[in-house]
């Protein structure tokens, strides 16, 4: 089972236009050294997408090696097309991850039970542990019901990560699973909802806001985990601030990268999507701002 906060990694870009692999496998000895319990290479705030396979790849070799089995790294994994997710999913596995997050496949509308077959396909052929990506956000929404029934049905189905943010789902997952399911590992990828997530069952999260501030998210967790719920709330609030500053500024996520680097655990460099001048003045002007609301959340160096 996974537990504890996963961190969504970002990827560093070299002057080059590549992968850093010198910030990336630094990123990650910083996180760990702060005591996050996993990681999870290529996903949203990754830009997975947004990187060529062999870049991907690279992202994922390179995190594991950095990791060196100390947590547990989890890539994500993206597409339609089934053949190529494999070769994904058998290149995390000689890498040595622990598991992938996949999404429903990409660009076209699929019905659930297309999502169902889908996974079920993948998951018969996969050399390592697949978790259910929902994200409503940039793919098809999976229901419940098809969770439940791959949970139920598919071994190699090892958990599920939600990042909509809906808290009923995420009490139906854990009501509709971890009876039958104890050891499947039920994860929300929304920092503003953590801890409701915990308290409807969850065993933790993949919060982007760990790039920065794995203080932060790591105090909602073991706050709660401890059953101290008033400084679990306290926290969540600072999280919270924290996490709408990021969100809410340029194009995802650009936000996030700023605040890494203001905390100075990763270089300056560029985002991967095309910037208008406008754009990019927009976010230099931004810059400042990060590194107040790191310290309004109490975050310092």
């Amino acid at each position: 089972m996974f537990r504890g906060i996963l961190v969504p990694t970002l990827t560093p870009r070299a002057a080059d236009g590549g992968v850093d692999e010198d910030a990336l496998r630094s990123h990650v000895d910083w996180l760990i050294g702060k005591g996050v319990h996993g990681l999870y290479p290529c996903g949203s705030t990754g830009e997975g997408v947004r990187l060529t396979a062999d870049e991907r790849r690279t992202v994922v070799r390179a995190t594991c090696e950095a990791a060196a089995g100390r947590v547990p790294t989890l890539p994500g994994v993206y597409g339609a097309n089934q053949s190529e997710l494999l070769a994904e999913c058998e290149h995390a596995a000689e890498c040595g991850a622990a598991a992938v997050a996949v999404t429903a496949p990409i660009y076209f509308q699929p019905s659930p039970a297309a999502i169902e077959e889908h996974f079920r396909r993948l998951a018969a052929e996969s050399p390592v542990g697949i978790l259910v990506y929902n994200i409503p956000a940039f793919a098809a929404t999976i229901p419940v019901e098809v969770t439940a029934r791959l949970a139920k049905e598919c071994e190699n189905v090892v958990g599920v990560k939600d990042s909509s943010g809906d808290v009923s789902a995420m009490v139906r997952l854990c009501a509709s699973i971890l009876p039958g399911r104890p050891d499947f590992s039920i994860l929300t990828g929304w920092d503003a909802a953590l801890l409701p997530m915990l308290a409807a069952g969850a065993h933790g999260g993949t919060n982007a806001t760990a790039n920065a501030a794995p203080e932060v998210v790591l105090d909602v967790f073991d706050r709660h985990a401890a059953g101290e719920m008033d400084a679990a709330r306290n926290a969540q609030y600072r999280l919270t601030n924290l996490f709408d500053a990021q969100i809410n500024v340029g194009e995802f996520p650009d936000g996030i990268r700023l605040a890494a680097e203001a905390r100075g655990v990763l270089p300056e460099s560029q985002a991967r999507l095309p910037q208008s001048d406008a754009a990019a003045s927009e976010l230099e002007a931004a810059r400042p701002r990060f590194q107040q609301a790191l310290a309004a959340a109490s975050v310092t160096g």
